[in-house]
């Protein structure tokens, strides 16, 4: 049984990604950079992340993206999924159709052990956190290079818009005759 290297960059890009978010948006440029990982491969990962409701996306300057949810309500299991890795080390993708022969009714004599192999990764894979990723990292002293200032992230709360400005009428003072008028120097002569 093998991860490929979409399951892994995955969850090496929400670890990066939950290590930073408390400076606010991160962008894939930034993840891309520190972890060697295609800018195009990481837009690929984090719009199906996104899609799962794992990530959020902030559009513009200063934007990039956040966790949906908080680090320890992710799973591995739920990134892995998320991004479409298949969690089965059996041959016949979990259906039972190893062998062709009927004698075998189809499955190979292997397939109940590859396929408790699954339920087991499965579970250990939905026993780790993202926060608990994120905590053993800080545990090995993993040092940020992010300048930007903390944002605190307001959990559900939405900013309130400000009212819109009203225009208010300005009285008009009656106009002054000018000095400098050629009127003015008319009516003076």
């Amino acid at each position: 049984m093998r991860l490929t290297t979409k399951g892994r960059f995955a969850v090496t890009a929400m670890i990066d990604l939950a290590l930073r978010e408390t400076h606010g948006p991160v962008t894939l440029a930034g993840i891309s950079q520190r972890q060697k990982i295609s800018l195009s491969y990481l837009e690929q990962l984090f719009g199906k992340l996104r899609r799962f409701n794992i990530v959020d996306s902030t559009r513009g300057p200063g934007g990039g993206y956040t966790l949906a949810r908080k680090s320890d309500e992710i799973s591995v299991a739920d990134i892995i999924v998320a991004v479409d890795e298949p969690l089965d080390a059996t041959q016949c993708g979990g259906k039972g159709n190893c062998h062709t022969n009927e004698e075998n009714h189809g499955r190979c004599m292997t397939h109940d052990l590859w396929t408790n192999l699954n339920s087991k990764m499965v579970e250990y894979l939905s026993s780790v956190s993202l926060r608990d990723l994120v905590q053993q990292q800080e545990g090995r002293g993993v040092v940020l290079h992010d300048l930007r200032p903390k944002k605190i992230k307001t959990e559900g709360l939405k900013a309130e818009k400000p009212a819109p400005l009203v225009a208010v009428k300005k009285e008009i003072a009656p106009k002054r005759p000018l000095v400098n008028s050629v009127f003015n120097l008319a009516q003076q002569g």
